[in-house]
């Protein structure tokens, strides 16, 4: 029996949707892309308020550029998280304070990231890893603590008064937060529909916001455009109406619009998503029944406050090492399941260190790594398929003397 980590999954539905794109003649953004923002915002607390991009990097960089954040400005990012969570403020020129994890959570020291906010910092990235929230309450009420610092930078930042909140959603389509859907909780939420997520145009993504005081949705949504559409004061379904040719470049600005044919593939996942995040949760429900007795440490995805999209089944095993992780993934494979780990911390990498980090100064976020393992969960997994990943990553860990 062979486990994939993370295949899509795809029906005849999303493979029919994609063909109508093409066979529409209509490829590029277009109708679809539309239908799918307005589902898509109108589902998950956004209405009206929702963009569709290539990639969650994009929505994350463009959200920042909206706010008009950039060089001389700070962004408060977790030290556990993939580069994309952190990356986006080095786009805009901006410097990125890294905070570590709190020492029992993989969630960011939130006493640690308010004594972080200066009077240079513009926004704070908190990242729902495996799809589970972050704890917005605090964060929230840290950057009110600092409301004094806040020196405002133009017309979206002096709407808000504060540092803005810009969720990385990559994990989290479909979680809520006190029973709200995440695209309302956050000053920005930006989305992965990437071929590994939940939810999957192959490539792509979204960024939603709640509103910002005294500034009509309509005016956002536009400058959403003009950014992901080289300043162009008209995208090309506009042009095409009679007479209609001209348009202006109001900023010399970029290229990361979503196509009809990817935003086909996600008006078909859009109508099989609740399915599926159904599905992660009888998974979950499955692995922590297996998994919790042995005293395997597991990502609590489904609170009182916080319900997850079940996006990551990460574990950390006891007692276990970076010699006895790798031998664990590597006797999982040899068994044909792959497994995986989420994440490598942010100052261990090259890049990061190179921008002056050092992971001694990440002592949670370090040992938070040092024995995780994630394990295969995805809507294509079958009952059957479950049950021979869970023994035999059972038998792994007890005859590894685990």
């Amino acid at each position: 029996m062979k486990i994939p980590f993370s295949p899509p999954d795809i029906s005849e539905l999303e493979v029919e949707e994609a063909v109508a794109a093409l066979r529409s003649g209509w490829i590029t953004t277009g109708p679809r892309v539309k239908q799918l923002e307005k589902k898509l915002g109108e589902r998950y607390g956004a209405p009206g308020r929702c963009v569709c991009l290539n990639s969650q990097t994009a929505a994350a960089e463009l959200a920042l550029r909206v706010l008009g954040i950039g060089p001389g400005d700070e962004v408060i990012v977790p030290a556990y998280t993939y580069t994309a969570s952190a990356s986006v403020a080095c786009h805009v020129g901006a410097k990125i304070v890294l905070i570590d994890s709190q020492k029992d959570s993989l969630e960011m020291d939130y006493d640690a990231m308010e004594a972080a906010i200066t009077e240079r910092t513009k926004a704070i990235i908190p990242v729902d890893l495996g799809g589970v929230p972050c704890d917005y309450d605090r964060i929230f009420q840290a950057v009110a603590n600092k409301r004094g610092l806040f020196k405002p930078d133009g017309k979206y930042q002096e709407a808000l008064g504060r540092v803005a909140v810009c969720e990385d959603a990559a994990h989290a389509l479909g979680a809520t937060y006190h029973n709200e859907e995440l695209g309302s909780v956050a000053d920005f939420a930006s989305f992965s529909f990437h071929a590994v997520k939940n939810f999957t145009t192959g490539e792509g993504g979204a960024v939603m916001w709640r509103g910002f005081p005294g500034i009509d949705d309509a005016e956002i949504y536009r400058y959403f455009q003009l950014l992901s559409l080289h300043g162009q004061s008209k995208d090309a379904l506009a042009k095409t109406q009679l007479g209609a040719w001209e348009y202006d470049v109001v900023g010399p600005w970029y290229k990361c619009n979503m196509t009809d044919i990817t935003a086909g593939i996600g008006l078909a996942q859009f109508e099989r998503y609740p399915g599926m995040l159904e599905r992660r949760r009888e998974l979950i429900a499955r692995y922590d029944a297996a998994l919790k007795p042995l005293g395997v440490e597991v990502l609590d995805h489904y609170r009182a406050d916080r319900q997850s999209s079940g996006h990551l089944y990460i574990t950390r095993v006891p007692g276990a090492d970076l010699a006895k992780r790798q031998e664990i993934i590597v006797k999982m494979a040899e068994r044909d399941i792959a497994c995986n780990v989420h994440y490598k911390p942010l100052p261990m990498h090259t890049a990061y260190k190179n921008l002056g980090f050092d992971i001694a100064n990440f002592p949670n976020a370090y040992a938070r790594f040092v024995n995780e393992i994630t394990l295969p969960l995805h809507t294509r997994l079958t009952d059957e398929e479950v049950g021979y990943l869970l023994d035999n990553f059972i038998d792994v860990l007890k005859t590894g003397g685990v």
